[in-house]
């Protein structure tokens, strides 16, 4: 099996999806169940797991089943971001956490100096911190050794399905890493997914390509299939990229 583990713990499935955006939690279950996800991350903030009196997120996909993942978003310090978790851990018990604080409502890029503060606080704390961050292999390495146990860099600002927009630099995260690495926000379809799995990356982590795509169970089925072709080229080698075309066949021997 083609493994991958974080804090400890293994996986199987190279692909993390969201809880947010969903019709409802019924739609949300069935893209999950797709998708063969092992983990799935919910905004402690805006998703319900602790109110018994209203619908709940684990009514219907199932933290015995699931790994869940809390997150900060919707958190622009590093005060807010660590108050969450300690929430989520008082409240699941969950310790495996996603950090994210962000810089501004209008790009949802990462503040970076607050992230930092805020994973050294959540790790002198006892958390296992999955940080995302920018696509800055500079900042990669200081979260990596602020104690970050994965590193996600964004392909592309949260919610954009641009892509991945910057290969050079998410490649170079790769290749410093000790710890996954896993790219996190702006994929919009299966090819992109492909790609982060075929720069090397450990996973990918997605929530609006699928919640919001026609079909979100079709695509989630889609990611689930990109993540395993791109893993698998990654694995295999890619051809080396030549300037000139080469043929197929050798010239040697022609008739």
């Amino acid at each position: 099996m083609d493994s991958w583990s974080v804090a400890g713990r293994t996986f199987n499935s190279r692909l993390i999806v969201g809880t947010g955006k969903y019709r409802d939690f019924a739609q949300n279950a069935a893209a999950v169940e797709a998708s063969a996800a092992e983990i799935v991350t919910v905004a402690v903030r805006r998703v319900n797991v602790m109110d018994r009196g209203q619908p709940m997120l684990t009514d219907f996909i199932d933290p015995k089943r699931y790994t869940y993942l809390p997150n900060t978003a919707g958190c622009f310090t590093a005060e807010d971001a660590v108050r969450t978790l300690r929430l989520a851990r008082e409240a699941g018990g969950w310790n495996l956490v996603k950090l994210e604080v962000l810089a501004d409502q209008k790009t949802l890029f990462p503040d970076v100096v607050e992230t930092i503060r805020a994973t050294e606080t959540l790790v002198k704390d006892g958390f296992e911190v999955m940080v995302y961050t920018s696509d800055d292999p500079v900042v990669a390495k200081r979260l990596e050794e602020a104690g970050a146990a994965a590193i996600m860099p964004l392909g592309a600002p949260i919610g954009s399905g641009l892509g991945i927009q910057n290969r050079v630099t998410i490649r170079l995260i790769v290749e410093a890493a000790k710890v996954p690495v896993l790219v996190d926000a702006g994929v919009g379809t299966a090819s992109d997914a492909a790609i982060a799995m075929e720069l090397g990356c450990d996973g990918v982590l997605m929530n609006t390509a699928i919640a919001e795509a026609k079909d979100p169970v079709l695509m989630a089925a889609a990611m689930r299939d990109a993540v395993v072709a791109g893993r698998k080229a990654y694995r295999a080698g890619r051809m080396g990229v030549r300037r000139y075309a080469d043929p197929s066949s050798p010239l040697g021997g022609l008739i």
